[in-house]
């Protein structure tokens, strides 16, 4: 079974990021691309209907992650092991600097 994340633009929600057996896909929701305000999460992931597919953690998501310090002390809180990127990501990734979060889908 898929791990999912559910990606938000501002307040917003933008789409699904999804980790499977083949790597990872990220899907803009289809009500988010009709809206006039649609914004692509990154200038790597461009408005569009179909999904994108990976080997591994698209590099913008993965730029989330927190890294030094604070990816130490979210290791430690959450007690995952700091090369599950995607973990991370759905743990640590609900309050970033930019516009872009992340939350797992159960939420």
């Amino acid at each position: 079974m898929a791990k999912t994340g559910k990606v938000f633009y501002g307040d917003v929600f933008a789409g699904l990021i999804a980790e499977t057996d083949e790597g990872y896909e990220f899907y803009y929701d289809d009500a988010y691309l009709k809206t006039d305000h649609a914004k692509p999460v990154s200038l790597t992931l461009p408005l569009r209907n179909s999904p994108y597919k990976s080997k591994v953690l698209f590099a913008f998501f993965d730029g989330l992650i927190p890294e030094g310090w604070l990816l130490d002390l979210a290791v430690e809180h959450w007690k995952v092991r700091p090369d599950d990127r995607f973990e991370l990501l759905l743990l640590a990734c609900r309050d970033t600097i930019g516009a872009v979060t992340v939350f797992p889908e159960n939420e």
